[in-house]
């Protein structure tokens, strides 16, 4: 099997809409909370988010920056900020112009949970208000979840695997590995990978706070709602943006002295095979994830030096990621530290997995590894474990594991080590 690593990175968050910006802020314990500005949320059980910010924002989003204007028109914004987070990677690794030869081996692997969600629920507004044929003719490719790679696929020239996830809040974890695995198996030489998300309108706001996922008690406290393994939690808070990596083969990587970030070493997925929104109550699935990832890296569970945890801050899903941790790592989990990012940046359902493997892969990079905000009464099974309450913390950092769990019992963990 061939060996896979990372060469580029990019982010577009609530807390920064580039790598660097994001990452500063997320290790200053800053929050990307706030009261839901895309639309008026007064009726809503839920009226907070962590929304990207617009590009008049200290650090907002430039939308016109990587994605042409007609574009941005015509396709939702999950699209955009997956666009813009791709062409940072390619930027990132110095793969923007590479010749066809190469292009013909490089593919996408790019997906959401939801995907175009605000377009769907307007335009059945325009459909039911003024009949179909008012309805928009980019409807469909402006809101189809493999539009995002198809849209980067296009706008690179890229001709090798394309490729969409959809697996809810997997879906980043799962299209880093899947990429991971077509170049490990010599279906390319190099991959775009990750996940994008923005989900906040009316309808996905409503559907989420019904199903009672979302906290509902910290309207009038925003930046205080995202609390994972606080006893006050009372579900998460909704986030969107993108992350995507370039993943590449390793020789090809040294051949033409690119900066390797990280080795993905280690690929983990099982299902629950037990209710469509509630963990399985002994988080089976999530240890048999870890097990697999962990077994597949080659590494001692003593390598391990930090875990991103998929830590929503959901009262039940919390605590049963933290049994099926202690589980598997048994006496090792008092060497290693553990925090949720969704804390600062809140869930960002199909782009956390990958937004939060490239918070894990800086933390190598820096020697530092991000805290998890408002833990400030930790529930009893916290004890014994370093969940980095409120500020980060310094410590030399080798290997990662990353965690991802979504609705439907899927389940993806990487393991990542530095080369």
């Amino acid at each position: 099997m061939r060996r896979v690593v990372v060469t580029g990175l990019g982010l577009v968050t609530p807390l920064g809409a580039d790598v660097e910006t994001a990452w500063r802020n997320i290790i200053g314990s800053k929050s990307g909370a706030g009261p839901i500005t895309h639309f008026d949320p007064s009726d809503q059980k839920c009226r907070i988010a962590c929304e990207v910010k617009g590009k008049d924002h200290e650090y907002g989003f430039d939308p016109g920056k990587r994605v042409d204007h007609k574009v941005q028109r015509q396709v939702d914004p999950f699209i955009v900020y997956g666009i813009d987070a791709a062409g940072q990677a390619l930027e990132d690794a110095g793969l923007t112009d590479m010749p066809e030869s190469e292009r013909i081996r490089a593919g996408c692997s790019i997906g959401s949970g939801i995907g175009g969600l605000p377009g769907i629920e307007s335009e059945s507004i325009v459909r039911h208000e003024k009949g179909p044929g008012r309805v928009s003719p980019h409807f469909v490719h402006g809101r189809l979840i493999n539009l995002v790679s198809g849209q980067v696929s296009i706008k690179y020239g890229l001709m090798g695997p394309n490729h969409a996830v959809v697996t809810a809040c997997s879906t980043g974890a799962h299209a880093i590995g899947d990429a991971a695995r077509m170049i490990a198996l010599d279906d390319a030489d190099v991959m775009l990978a990750g996940g994008a998300e923005s989900a906040i309108c009316p309808l996905g706001i409503a559907g989420f706070a019904q199903a009672r996922a979302l906290s509902t008690n910290f309207n009038d406290q925003p930046e205080k709602a995202s609390r994972p393994y606080d006893r006050d939690r009372d579900g998460f808070v909704m986030g969107e943006g993108a992350g995507v990596v370039v993943l590449e083969e390793y020789e090809h990587a040294k051949a033409r002295g690119a900066k390797i970030y990280a080795e993905v070493v280690g690929y983990g997925l099982s299902g629950d095979a037990y209710h469509v929104t509630a963990p399985h109550p002994e988080g089976a699935g999530a240890f048999r994830s870890m097990e697999m990832a962990m077994r597949k890296s080659g590494l001692d569970l003593t390598d391990i030096d930090y875990i991103n945890a998929h830590g929503t801050s959901t009262p039940l899903g919390d605590e049963l990621e933290l049994g099926a941790v202690r589980k598997l790592f048994g006496n090792a989990v008092g060497t290693l530290s553990m925090s949720s990012t969704k804390s600062a940046i809140g869930h960002l359902l199909g782009g956390a997995g990958a937004v939060e493997s490239i918070f894990c892969i800086l933390a190598m990079r820096d020697g530092i590894v991000p805290p998890t905000l408002n833990l400030d009464n930790p529930s009893e099974n916290c004890a014994g474990v370093d969940l980095v309450p409120h500020v980060a913390k310094e410590r030399k950092v080798k290997a990662v594991l990353n965690n991802s769990f979504g609705f439907g019992g899927t389940n993806a963990s990487l393991v990542m080590k530095a080369v």
